[in-house]
């Protein structure tokens, strides 16, 4: 049996993401945390995104005794301070997703101009081995703005509202080689990605 790597997460846009960058890596077994009924949710209590993720990963190495990896990310705006940043999957508050978010941030920044509007993706992303001790970590960024309406129907999350650097177009209008050419998950997966093939 080959390399067995657990992704902590039930995110079907984060596992897709992420399984694209090792599709040509068939020596690896997936799975992710949509497959384990018995794995409780895993409070995000870190104030950084490399704390949180490195709690899940460690977290679900040590359960399962084997290899996991895990991020965490969001969106950093800078007009609000770096809000929502760690808080991004639960910002609109107890019962969140991803629209009731995106339509939150947008009140927040309404009747703010172009360039007042700068923002960043972050993505931490962390592999634990099968003992739970953290053996490599990356991370990725993507600058860009926050637009003035959602625009597009790829991707998820913010993705609607978040025009890259470069584009005239948001995320959520890209194609998917394009998006993780230049996304803050692509850019950690590619440090990831070389990692993971070296090992045994």
């Amino acid at each position: 049996m080959g390399l067995e790597i657990i992704i902590a997460s039930k995110n079907r846009g984060k596992i897709k993401e992420i399984l694209f960058f090792f599709k040509d890596n068939k020596s690896i077994e997936w799975g992710s945390l949509a497959d384990f009924v018995d794995i409780p949710d895993i409070e995000e209590t870190g104030d950084t995104f490399y704390e949180n993720a490195s709690l899940k990963a460690s977290t679900v190495s040590l359960l399962k005794k084997t290899y996991c990896l895990a991020d965490d990310s969001g969106l950093c705006v800078d007009f609000l301070d770096g809000r929502p940043g760690v808080y991004s999957s639960r910002y609109s508050g107890k019962d969140a997703d991803d629209a009731k978010n995106r339509e939150k941030l947008l009140q927040e920044l309404s009747g703010i101009e172009t360039s007042q509007r700068s923002a960043r993706f972050v993505c931490s992303m962390v592999l634990s081995d099968p003992s739970g001790k953290i053996v490599h970590t990356s991370t990725g960024r993507c600058e860009g703005i926050i637009g003035f309406k959602e625009e597009g129907s790829m991707g998820f999350g913010y993705d609607s509202i978040f025009i890259p650097s470069g584009y005239g177009i948001t995320m959520a209008q890209l194609t998917e080689s394009e998006k993780n050419s230049i996304s803050h998950r692509g850019k950690a997966l590619e440090d990831m990605k070389e990692y993971i093939g070296r090992l045994p």
